[in-house]
Parts: structure tokens; C-alpha cells; sequence
């Protein structure tokens, strides 16, 4: 349907001419509206293209791999440079690295006493461990030596046995015995007690 040619009068609707430039400036104006739509979503990061981000990522200094990070992690790491302006709190750190990382998988603690900033945290993706990274060295106070945790998430099976070995003694205390001649004991073969 031609959308265009309803705007013309009516007899121009049957000249040919007319109809096949109002087609093919559909199609154009189509074209322009596509282009304004990306335009439009390249405005904000969050539906930024890949070209935009790599823009965006440049004006930042930030050098992204997009072979090993994806679009949703790089489109993080720039909402995340945006938005680390001060004045900063534990609870705006905490807020970050859940943004980051995903909810409850970091843990802020401060020790006021030692001057000691711990941020415990379940990291698996090198790129989103050093964007953490980065995060922690902004926000937090010259005065506070920055401690990394890491607490990954594993089974551990344990096994337990008991094993009994008899001891023999090649030495007396009546002065035989001369040093070097022998070991101070002899092992006897392993014995499973249970």
C-alpha cells in the first residue's frame, strides 16, 4: 500500500509517474525512519548498537575485547562508568557490584578500626573481576586498604579411613645402640582399622 499517494489529489493517483515516485519515496522514507529509530536507541546505552558502545567505549578509554565480553557486560561496565560519581557510601559500593556482578554475589564489609575495605565476591569472568576491580580503586577512600575475598561456590567430598601401623624401636637407652648404624624406628605394614 502506498501511503504516500493518498496525500496527493486525486487524479494524480492514476498517472503512472506519480505512483512509482511516491513507491520509491516510501521506501526512502522508510530508510530515514530506520535510520532515526537507531538513532534514537544509540542515545541511551542500554539500547545502544555495537557500533555505539565501541564509540562510547573509545571516549572513555576503554579497551574492549568483543570477542571474550559480551554486548550486555560492555553495555554494563559504560553504565557503571557513568554513574560512579561521589559522594560515595558502603551501601552505594554494595549497590554497584550487585549491578555488576548480579545480586548477593559480592559482599561489602568495612573494618573501621584497621582501615581495612573487604568486598567478598563470587567471580568466575575475569573481565567482570576487573572491572570489580576498577570499581573498588574509584569509589573507595584514600585511607582504606582494599582486600579481595573470593568465596566460589563447590562441593568438596570428604573420605574418611582409619589406619593403624606398628612401630618398632631399634634403640636402648643402656648405650648400645650406636648413632647411624640403623634407623631410630621400623614401619610395620598399614593395618585398616576402620
Amino acid at each position: 500500500m502506498n501511503k504516500l499517494l493518498d496525500y496527493l489529489p486525486e487524479f494524480y493517483h492514476d498517472v503512472t509517474e506519480f505512483v512509482a515516485l511516491t513507491e520509491i519515496e516510501a521506501s526512502e522514507f522508510l530508510t530515514v525512519q530506520e535510520a532515526m529509530d537507531k538513532l534514537l536507541d544509540d542515545q541511551f546505552v542500554m539500547t545502544a548498537s555495537e557500533q555505539a558502545i565501541k564509540r562510547r567505549e573509545k571516549m572513555l578509554g576503554i579497551q574492549a575485547d568483543p570477542k571474550t565480553e559480551s554486548l550486555d557486560f560492555r553495555r554494563k561496565r559504560l553504565v557503571n562508568r557513568y554513574s560512579t560519581k561521589p559522594p560515595f557510601t558502603v551501601r552505594y559500593l554494595q549497590q554497584r557490584l550487585d549491578f555488576l556482578v548480579g545480586s548477593g554475589m559480592t559482599l561489602v564489609g568495612i573494618d573501621l578500626a584497621e582501615y581495612v575495605l573487604t568486598v567478598t565476591a563470587n567471580i568466575d569472568n575475569a573481565d567482570v573481576f576487573k572491572e570489580v576491580e576498577r570499581t573498588v580503586s574509584v569509589i573507595k577512600p584514600a585511607n582504606l586498604i582494599y582486600r579481595q575475598k573470593t568465596s566460589l561456590a563447590d562441593v568438596i567430598g570428604l573420605e574418611e579411613t582409619i589406619a593403624a601401623r606398628p612401630i618398632t624401636w631399634n634403640y636402648k637407652l643402656d648405650g648400645s645402640w650406636k648413632l647411624g648404624e640403623q634407623a631410630f624406628t621400623e614401619l610395620g605394614p598399614e593395618v585398616a582399622v576402620r
